[in-house]
């Protein structure tokens, strides 16, 4: 059975790209058919496991990532979490303050979230996308909330860069419960 996965119609051309040149990308990358509607209903037909994978990438392009940044999703060790700002922003002003605060001054938290966190953000209407590597997902998604939540912009640059000095310290293994006994002082 066909999966269908609604979109903007905004961002129907950035589906199909120059040419269709996107859309053949993404039939030849999901290993599915992608049928567009004029209104921005995306039909996928193939085996149910790509439809599965494939309706998440349709779904991160439809919130403003790029066919590149959304085809990441088709590993196994990325994810995508989205955050609908109308949770939190009760009129159009707040919408645009949590907007303004999450991509900051000339993008600069943007920026500092997707070097830090290690992931890309697309915002996009009313929601904020997030793509990133498993490991860092929460850490990048904990950050946005953060800044929706009204925190000061240099305690959430401080808890990234807490969060990563904590992953090279594991990667190296220097970390304190690393280190060979013999190392600790008796």
């Amino acid at each position: 059975m066909p999966e269908i996965v609604r979109i903007p119609r905004e961002r129907i051309s950035a589906l199909r790209g120059d040419g269709d040149s996107t859309l053949q990308l993404l039939e030849r990358k999901l290993k599915c058919s992608i049928d567009i509607g004029e209104d921005g209903e995306v039909e996928l037909t193939g085996e149910s496991v790509d439809e599965f994978f494939g309706k998440g990438v349709i779904r991160a392009i439809g919130r403003g990532f790029s066919a590149h940044e959304a085809l990441k999703l088709l590993n196994d060790g990325y994810g995508f979490n989205l955050v609908d700002l109308r949770d939190y922003a009760h009129n159009a002003d707040a919408m645009t303050r949590i907007k303004g605060r999450v991509i900051g001054e000339e993008g600069k938290a943007r920026k500092i979230i997707e070097q830090e966190g290690e992931c890309n953000i697309a915002i996009w209407g009313h929601t904020v996308g997030i793509i990133a590597k498993l490991e860092t997902l929460d850490i990048a998604t904990t950050a946005v909330f953060k800044l929706i939540e009204g925190q000061p912009h240099q305690v959430v640059y401080m808890y990234l860069e807490r969060n990563r000095r904590r992953r090279e310290q594991d990667e190296k293994g220097s970390g304190m419960w690393n280190k060979p006994k013999d190392s600790i002082k008796k």
